[in-house]
């Protein structure tokens, strides 16, 4: 059997940019019902940069087994996404008058804590949105907001480097072009014909 030239892929929910991408869309759908008039055209802003935030990388990891390009393209749209919705919610912020957590506050590191612990806390493999549920659905918007800024700022750190890890994969191991060309030069070397 000749070696395959599009490799696994789309295993995107074991990605941890994934898993808290999907945290800050369900926290900012919260976010949005519980502080902002649904006719505010902010809401519909906010919803669709946490969702694009989230579905760049579902649409990236499932594209990288035939374009690398592709998929790091998708996985920046995915970045962009989220600083955008970080604007947002900064936006609210000073437009409320309310304070901006620094990130080494006690409040900020009481988050970070929060997700590292999930997974002694309840036994599960990974956080998720039922890590903060409590703190998202019952805090007042500064909290909420200062909290969903925490993630977004995780979420961002793991894509930065998720991009960088596909740049060098793709470095190392090139494009769909590249891989083709080398099974079928392998495969004329071992004598064989049609793949």
């Amino acid at each position: 059997m000749p070696t395959p030239f599009i490799p696994p892929h789309g295993g995107y929910k074991d990605l941890l940019a994934y898993r808290k991408s999907l945290i800050v869309n369900d926290a900012t759908v919260h976010f949005c019902k519980r502080f902002l008039d649904k006719r505010d055209r902010t809401v519909d802003q906010m919803d669709q940069a946490a969702r694009s935030g989230k579905q760049n990388i579902v649409e990236g990891s499932m594209a990288s087994g035939t374009s690398k390009e592709m998929e790091i393209k998708l996985m920046n749209v995915a970045r962009a996404s989220q600083e955008e919705l970080l604007e947002d919610y900064r936006d609210f912020l000073r437009s409320h008058g309310l304070p901006l957590w620094d990130k080494d506050s006690r409040e900020a590191r009481f988050v970070r804590g929060l997700g590292a612990g999930a997974a002694n806390r309840s036994n599960m493999t990974h956080e998720t949105y039922e890590t903060y549920r409590s703190y998202i659905e019952t805090r007042d918007p500064e909290i909420v907001a200062n909290l969903i800024i925490c993630l977004i700022h995780q979420t961002n750190y793991l894509l930065d480097r998720l991009i960088r890890q596909l740049q060098q994969a793709f470095l190392k191991e090139g494009g769909i072009r590249e891989r083709m060309t080398r099974v079928r030069l392998d495969s004329r070397r071992k004598g064989g014909g049609v793949l």
